[in-house]
């Protein structure tokens, strides 16, 4: 199912500065476009939602570049439920990430990657 995520997730063409809510919906639109359907706000344990539920795939959105300490916490919560067997960050600009977390494969999809263009 991973594959299957990325490969819709490399599809996106968002304008150069959404709001978070567009960026939520144009995932949401090019998951279920994809064929993928998807879960949005998906409860996976107890104070745990993430943005959203692919079969065993979560996709966490984050506008900008995240704060990758308060994003690794968010992540090592995630992967540690059940629902979840691998990770994916959709960010406005590209942040480093660890291959995996709790032994969860983690990938990220930058945005501003797939402007096509370099932008500051």
């Amino acid at each position: 199912m991973l594959p299957a995520v990325l490969a819709a997730l490399q599809g996106l063409r968002p304008p150069f500065a959404p709001l978070e809510s567009d960026i939520h919906r144009m995932v949401g639109d090019c998951l279920r476009d994809a064929g993928l359907p998807c879960a949005h706000e998906a409860r996976i344990g107890k104070g745990c939602r993430i943005d959203y539920l692919v079969g065993t795939v979560g996709v966490e959105i984050k506008k900008g570049r995240p704060d990758a300490a308060g994003l690794m916490r968010q992540l090592a919560r995630y992967a540690a439920c059940e629902q979840i067997e691998a990770l994916v960050v959709v960010s406005q600009r590209a942040v480093t990430l660890p291959d995996r977390v709790c032994g969860k494969p983690v990938r990220g999809v930058a945005l501003n990657r797939l402007w096509g263009v370099a932008l500051p």
